[in-house]
């Protein structure tokens, strides 16, 4: 029993290491950039020795694409749960919409912006990522079409919305490097949440979903 523990104990301070190294590696994706956090400052980061990340890590490059992958894994989790939530009692545009500011303005997509140019440039960094944003975008998937679920919408129009949501949103973030302008921000997003709300009628509660011409009962 003591043998277990012990080896048990191990693997925790294990995982441990390894999650102080990839929250590291994204703080300073966001505070410094991804040119400016070479490995050693990183271990100094995450308070850990430099063999400690060489023995979780054999490059950089491996490192850097596992923070990615977490921290992209965590947030789209969170959204399968909006979704569900969404799924249960409704929901609306403007919800989703504040929800998906609130997100990708925290820090997800300034990291974004930091390593898109190294995936345009480096074909194994962008190969280890494709499936990782993949799972992203399925998870925005579900919570639109958890809305769309709800309100009987068409789901490709649906898509297109929500395709078009987040193409406003990563501009209006890359634009906040340079414009510091709170009120600016938010008179797009309420012009674009008035736009999305004209796509998804309200209809009683309770009713079922309406189906599309042709669909069976």
């Amino acid at each position: 029993m003591t043998r277990r523990r012990e080896r048990r104990s191990q693997q925790e301070r294990s995982a441990e290491t390894s999650a102080r190294l990839l929250d590291a590696t994204i703080d300073l994706l966001h505070d410094r950039g991804i040119a400016r956090m070479p490995t050693p400052e990183i271990a100094a980061y995450a308070g850990v020795s430099r063999g400690a990340l060489t023995h979780h890590f054999d490059t950089r490059e491996d490192l850097v694409t596992s923070a990615i992958a977490r921290m992209l894994g965590q947030v789209t989790d969170d959204m399968h749960r909006f979704a569900e939530d969404i799924g249960v009692r409704g929901g609306s545009s403007d919800e989703i919409v504040d929800y998906l500011w609130a997100i990708m303005s925290d820090r997800l997509f300034y990291v974004t912006m930091e390593y898109l140019p190294e995936a345009r440039h480096n074909d194994e960094f962008k190969a280890r990522l494709v499936p990782v944003v993949r799972d992203f975008h399925s998870g925005l998937d579900a919570i639109w079409m958890a809305l769309a679920a709800s309100r009987g919408t068409d789901p490709g129009r649906t898509r297109t919305v929500m395709n078009a949501t987040m193409c406003l949103i990563r501009g209006m973030i890359a634009q906040t490097v340079l414009r510091d302008d709170p009120a600016y921000y938010r008179e797009l997003l309420d012009f674009w949440k008035d736009q999305a709300r004209r796509h998804f009628p309200d209809r009683p509660a309770g009713a079922p979903p309406r189906r599309r011409q042709g669909q069976e009962a």
